[in-house]
């Protein structure tokens, strides 16, 4: 018999912003925790949030998750949570300062990327310091993506 925790798998991506990194320039990343209630973290353990359209936001020297979806849970009757309530993401004093300042100066904005379960089952969030991109800049990094793509198939057909 396998020991207790060995079942549990390590950094499962529940959720994934996968226009981010095409929209923004990733200037930096950081880990924090999310604030849920407990028909939350059930609904994330389903597998069915949404974050493509959520950023977050610096309000009162807290950074809050705005935008995100996460369904009801359909067992929770009454208990259930708001699907498109603000959550609470948690960061240490000193994380909180820098990201403030970079928003409020160079005019960056904060980007969800993913949210998933660590290995002790905890849910977190992966959070990007990013820029917008321009138009051009999106169709530079568009060009870029064909060509790596054409340069595998030309390497796996001709290697």
């Amino acid at each position: 018999m396998a020991p207790k925790g060995s079942q549990r798998v390590v950094n499962k991506v529940v959720a994934e912003n996968r226009k981010a990194r095409f929209n923004y320039e990733i200037i930096d990343t950081y880990e924090a925790g999310i604030v849920l209630m407990g028909t939350e973290v059930k609904s994330l353990r389903e597998g069915k949030a949404n974050i493509a359209e959520s950023y977050a936001s610096d309000e009162g020297g807290e950074i809050w998750l705005i935008n995100s979806y996460l369904p009801e849970y359909l067992q929770a009757n009454r208990f259930n949570h708001e699907p498109r309530r603000r959550r609470k993401l948690l960061l240490s004093g000193r994380e909180i300062h820098r990201l403030r300042s970079a928003i409020n100066r160079e005019g960056m904005t904060l980007i969800p990327l993913k949210i998933y379960f660590n290995d002790r089952g905890r849910a977190k969030m992966e959070l990007a310091l990013a820029k917008g991109k321009k138009l051009h800049d999106k169709r530079e990094s568009e060009k870029e993506r064909d060509w790596n793509r054409q340069k595998s198939r030309l390497l796996k057909a001709h290697g």
